[in-house]
């Protein structure tokens, strides 16, 4: 007897497939197509070809703010991955104490991000912030609108205090999912606290570190709104990411075709650097 299959489901998946093609699909053509181009204004394109990729990747000032992503990534993952872990640890796993934790650990995440860089921005100020004044109060000149090592601090300390409870939720995830007999027989055989993370709760959580390490990576290489209210690239360029520059590019100097080869690159290394961490971490998940 043939199978029969039925198409119809299809229908309820094409307004999705409309709505990405619409939010997705159709921009990125339009990016591509500005890439690719010059204009003078009225509407008037030219063929620029390839010019403005070359001009890119050739330009200081684009490797520079890539590598300032880089490191600042690299610094957020090196703190927010090992302090989630340690965090999601000492949370308790019965009574009243979880929801609380829950909730609080959920309350930096619901807040939008002009709005963290608005508090940080205050916050850091050192004739009314709160920290900017007690930092100079003892006696550590402090002040992230003139130097660049305090800007840097600061928009560190404002990530890792915005997006920690990410790693932290999707940690205690993966913890409270391990049965109980696993710690019983851990405890039978006297194994160490050290050997329970070792060899039981973090083989549990490599999934979930996967994904918190994906989507804090892709996050704090794009980030844009926080730095940009706290500092807007400052101060001079030391903290002008790819996002800022991008913006810079394309409203404050209104060169769309730069601007779109921009986008471009940024886009493909950000999903090449992705795949990296992906494969990476997967196949060595696999080797166990």
């Amino acid at each position: 007897m043939e199978k029969t299959w039925n198409n119809r489901a299809w229908f309820l998946v094409l307004p999705v497939l409309v709505l990405v093609a619409f939010s997705a699909v159709i921009p990125l053509m339009t990016v591509v197509n500005y890439s690719v181009q010059d204009t003078f204004g009225n509407n008037v394109f030219f063929w620029a070809g390839t010019e403005w990729f070359e001009e890119l990747l050739h330009s200081n000032r684009f490797w520079e703010a890539m590598t300032r992503n880089l490191i600042f990534s690299f610094i957020i993952l090196a703190i927010e991955v090992p302090l989630g872990i340690f965090i999601a640890l000492n949370m308790p796993k019965k009574g009243w104490g979880v929801p609380v934790c829950l909730v609080l650990m959920a309350l930096p995440l619901l807040i939008p991000w002009n709005v963290v860089g608005t508090i940080w921005q205050v916050f850091g100020r050192n004739d009314i912030g709160l920290l900017g004044y007690y930092v100079n109060a003892l006696g550590i000149d402090y002040n992230y609108v003139q130097d660049p090592f305090d800007a840097w601090v600061t928009i560190i300390v404002m990530d890792v205090w915005h997006w920690t409870s990410l790693v932290v939720l999707l940690c205690y995830a993966g913890l409270v999912s391990i049965p109980d007999a696993f710690y019983q027989a851990a405890k039978i055989d006297g194994a160490s606290r050290w050997a329970v993370f070792r060899y039981i709760q973090l083989p549990k959580m490599q999934r979930v570190l996967l994904i918190a390490v994906l989507l804090r990576f892709m996050d704090s290489f794009m980030i844009y709104t926080e730095p940009f209210v706290v500092t807007g690239g400052g101060p001079g360029n030391s903290t002008t990411f790819l996002s800022i520059d991008l913006v810079k590019t394309a409203l404050g100097q209104f060169d769309l075709g730069p601007a779109a080869a921009m986008s471009l690159v940024y886009f493909l290394i950000i999903l090449l650097l992705s795949w990296v961490f992906y494969t990476v971490m997967t196949n060595y998940d696999a080797e166990r």
